[in-house]
């Protein structure tokens, strides 16, 4: 039992990220619904971390009363950024861009996020990169890659390719007018921008969970300071009333499953994982929601995939998946180093201990010509 215990342990951070992935694709597909019928991105966004506040304020304040942590004013001001750049700026760019685009080809931009965050964390000194190490290289060529792929995507649409080898004509010739209205170019660069906004919160977020690591509390905080800051942008963005007004629908759907899922549950289980095994493992699971995404945006929305897409996405995985590789070694490298450290700790040398005990267990006073550290 003991060892089926070790590999559930280790595996448990694998489980919460893949699980994650689903309950994104979800989103995409819920979200897309309700922007399609009226729903404003902005509205949105602040109803979404309306119920995700809801949700787990009650939690954080049950469950962690006994270890959070003052709330100090550095620690306040993190909040207020991380608030700033996933519900604000990362969120709203994002909608914009799956409007212009499709579900499917936002969730594929998405697998640029391990590399920028790869990126952003050997900036801020969180990722360790030695270039006399083949792991270190696995992640610099990695990135490279992954960012090749995104170009690919952004440059090249190519033709559509029926994923599913069926075609249902009136969806068919929907998605084709409706594609070729849509905003490319101006899609991707907000995605990507958003992508970037998305990466910085990662590596925020590792950074205030060492000054704060109550991640129940940091979670419900972040989701209200979300609520705060993308309310006064839909105030200023969405003049009339009249948009915030909801009913029984999609669009209230989207609010509720993207704020306890992708807000809620999301921002809490990224906290506990990246306080764990860092940012850029956090990201490293994104293109399994590029998969699931486009089959069920295939078969709910009837979206057509391009070659591009899928040229772009494989070169991304390629990539990705080198990193990943790069990661799992140096995980496996500093916990080698620090065993052989408290192997090393623990046997004590014959010469340290005798001398260690004649100077502590003799007090001897040294004439001024001779000092105590010449002995030591």
């Amino acid at each position: 039992m003991g060892g089926v215990s070790q590999v559930f342990n280790r595996a448990k951070p694998y489980l919460a990220m893949i699980s994650l992935q689903f309950g994104y694709a979800g989103m995409y597909i819920i979200t897309m619904v309700g922007l399609k019928r009226g729903l404003s991105h902005w509205i949105l966004v602040v109803y979404r971390h309306a119920v995700a506040t809801l949700v787990i304020a009650p939690f954080a304040l049950l469950l962690e009363r006994k270890i959070r942590p003052k709330l100090t004013l550095s620690t306040f001001f993190k909040i207020m950024l991380l608030a700033f750049l996933e519900p604000v700026i990362d969120q709203n760019l994002y909608y914009v861009g799956m409007q212009y685009t499709s579900a499917t080809f936002a969730s594929a931009t998405v697998n640029v996020l391990p590399a920028i965050t790869f990126i952003l964390a050997v900036i801020f000194r969180l990722e360790k990169v030695n270039v006399k190490q083949v792991h270190s290289i696995a992640k610099i060529v990695g990135t490279v890659i992954t960012v090749s792929g995104a170009m690919v995507m952004t440059l090249y649409k190519g033709p559509i390719v029926n994923i599913l080898f069926y075609t249902h004509e009136g969806s068919r010739h929907h998605a084709v007018s409706s594609t070729s209205n849509q905003h490319w170019a101006t899609g991707t660069i907000m995605l990507l921008s958003c992508i970037v906004g998305w990466s910085a919160f990662f590596i925020v977020q590792s950074v205030t969970l060492k000054e704060y690591p109550a991640e129940l509390s940091l979670t419900a905080l972040v989701c209200f300071m979300g609520m705060l800051e993308s309310g006064v942008a839909a105030l200023i963005m969405e003049r009339h009333m009249s948009a915030w007004v909801i009913g029984f629908d999609s669009r209230l759907l989207a609010a509720a499953y993207s704020g306890v899922v992708c807000s809620g549950i999301a921002y809490y289980m990224q906290s506990v994982v990246n306080k764990m095994r860092g940012p850029v493992f956090v990201t490293a699971f994104s293109p399994l929601s590029m998969v699931i995404t486009a089959v069920l945006g295939a078969l709910i929305l009837a979206e057509q995939v391009h070659l591009g897409s899928l040229i772009g996405a494989i070169i991304i995985v390629v990539g990705l998946y080198s990193v990943i590789w790069g990661k799992s070694k140096d995980l496996s490298t500093s916990n080698s180093t620090s065993e052989k450290g408290k192997d090393f700790e623990e046997l004590p040398t014959a010469e340290n201990n005798t001398s260690q005990s004649i100077l502590e267990g003799i007090d001897v006073e040294f004439p001024p010509a001779i000092k105590r550290k010449d002995f030591e």
